[in-house]
């Protein structure tokens, strides 16, 4: 029996696109990079390029009708992959202007023959390709022509063993076109102007003998070039029994009592509460519980940075980065954005911690065409979080109505390991806060209603509300006996 051969994959050096591809570019692969204008796929191309390119592997980039090379690298050196001592060492230009305008594709394949024979490239890129295609006169036999002049271009390329990038401007993909169907890869570039954003998306339509990622991922285009933000994988943490587990604390004197000893390290917490209720002020005092035990933690801060007014410990931790903090003001952001900064942040500092502040920023924050699906990729990222081993608590604004009780309104409840609730009551025409623990899984946490204060300390738990002289209805209330809750 023969053995199956091996092909070899390349990285990118783009962020995000080897995982995407499925592990990196195929080598001596046939790709087509398509797109509307604007898209980048040109930058895209040239960060390939300057990423792949040595002297051993050199390139050769061949540019058609589109901008003259000139004016391409005046606008391409402004990004930060570009390496100009490279130009005319590893990297290669070549014009082919004055070939596709005679319309002759033969003319054209013969050039870049003799360009590959001259240079000997592991990488040949020709942009705008669609250029090549539009100034050829097939004679009535166009497609036929175009056939022809791929499949000696594939087979030109196979055989100097170069991967080979097609860059064009093709706005439809449901065009029966013999590109698409002699390239190995087929790489899709989107982009539209939601509201006041300009949201852009990749897919990888085709890649043979790769288990690319389906579906549409952003990208941003910046300094640095293209990062594209895929999925994490949502590894569920491993079966904890909370009763084995370490505890961590909240900072907060008499909550860990109420929680039976502390959030159990790599739950999920749920802090739910109407505005002005102390939920930042409470997250404030998880992270700086883990500061006082030597942790490190990440916030991402969705309504405003924290300062001193939420806590000065925590203001400080920040200042001598013991806390990161992750804020995105971009109005095209996708939760695969926030979840990789926080993973970088979390993996840079080793963080234990992490605080979501808060889900209604949160969902604000977001590009319009990343709402849809916000509950499910919320649950993507609690999951990430914690399978990472990382101890999560996230806030959610709630409307107070006094008379109902409600959770979050993303339906967030069922993903989280633990509830904290904080509410308003009304007593003798003055508003109280009151706090109570709903859930804390495998735990018998209490049932009490317990008044709290926001003081200059931060948050000052007080009694069992039934305790206090007077607060319901003017007469001491009668407490009835109290049984452990197990959270489910």
């Amino acid at each position: 029996m023969t053995s199956k051969v091996k092909i070899n994959s390349l990285s990118t050096g783009v962020p995000g696109l080897d995982d995407l591809l499925g592990g990196g570019l195929p080598e001596f692969s046939f790709n087509l990079i398509a797109g509307q204008p604007g898209c980048g796929k040109t930058t895209l191309a040239h960060q390939l390029m300057f990423s792949l390119a040595t002297e051993a592997r050199p390139a050769l980039y061949f540019t058609v009708l589109g901008e003259p090379p000139l004016k391409m690298l005046r606008y391409q050196q402004q990004f930060a992959f570009f390496d100009a001592a490279a130009v005319n060492r590893s990297v290669h230009f070549v014009n082919l202007c004055e070939e596709a305008m005679a319309g002759d594709l033969d003319h054209v394949l013969a050039r870049i023959t003799e360009e590959v024979a001259r240079h000997e490239p592991a990488l040949v890129f020709v942009d705008s390709f669609r250029s090549v295609v539009l100034a050829t006169d097939g004679g009535g036999n166009a497609h036929n022509h175009l056939q022809r002049f791929m499949q000696q271009l594939g087979m030109l390329m196979t055989s100097w063993q170069a991967t080979t990038f097609l860059i064009g401007e093709y706005f439809t993909d449901t065009d029966a076109n013999p590109v698409f169907t002699v390239a190995d890869g087929l790489i899709w570039m989107r982009q539209s102007v939601q509201r006041n954003s300009m949201v852009r998306k990749m897919e990888i339509m085709k890649m043979r003998g790769q288990p690319s990622l389906p579906g549409l991922h952003p990208f941003r285009i910046s300094r640095d070039g293209l990062h594209i933000f895929v999925p994490t994988p949502a590894a569920a943490p491993p079966a904890k029994d909370a009763g084995k587990v370490p505890r961590a604390s909240m900072g907060v004197r008499g909550l860990d009592e109420m929680m039976d000893g502390g959030l159990p390290r790599g739950y999920s917490l749920l802090v739910a509460g109407p505005s002005g209720s102390g939920k930042s002020i409470l997250a404030a005092a998880f992270l700086d519980a883990g500061v006082r035990n030597g942790e490190t933690g990440v916030i991402a801060a969705f309504e405003r940075r924290p300062n001193r007014v939420h806590s000065s410990t925590l203001a400080q931790a920040i200042a001598d980065d013991r806390v990161g903090v992750v804020e995105s003001h971009a109005a095209d952001v996708s939760i695969e954005e926030v979840m990789q900064l926080l993973i970088a942040e979390i993996r840079r500092l080793g963080a234990s911690r992490v605080v979501i502040d808060s889900l209604s920023g949160f969902e604000l924050a977001l590009g319009p065409s990343f709402k849809e699906d916000f509950r499910e990729s919320l649950l993507r990222l609690v999951m990430s979080l914690t399978g990472l081993g990382v101890t999560v608590l996230m806030t959610s604004e709630l409307e107070d109505r006094y008379t109902d009780l409600r959770f979050s309104p993303y339906g967030t409840a069922f993903m989280t390991d633990a509830i904290i609730v904080q509410r308003y009551i009304e007593v003798q025409s003055r508003l109280r806060r009151v706090m109570a623990v709903v859930k804390v899984r495998d735990s018998r946490h209490s049932d009490e209603l317990r008044e709290y204060r926001i003081g200059d300390d931060g948050i000052e738990l007080g009694t069992m509300l039934a305790e206090q002289e007077g607060l319901l209805g003017g007469r001491p209330a009668t407490r009835a006996p109290a049984s452990p809750a197990r959270g489910g």
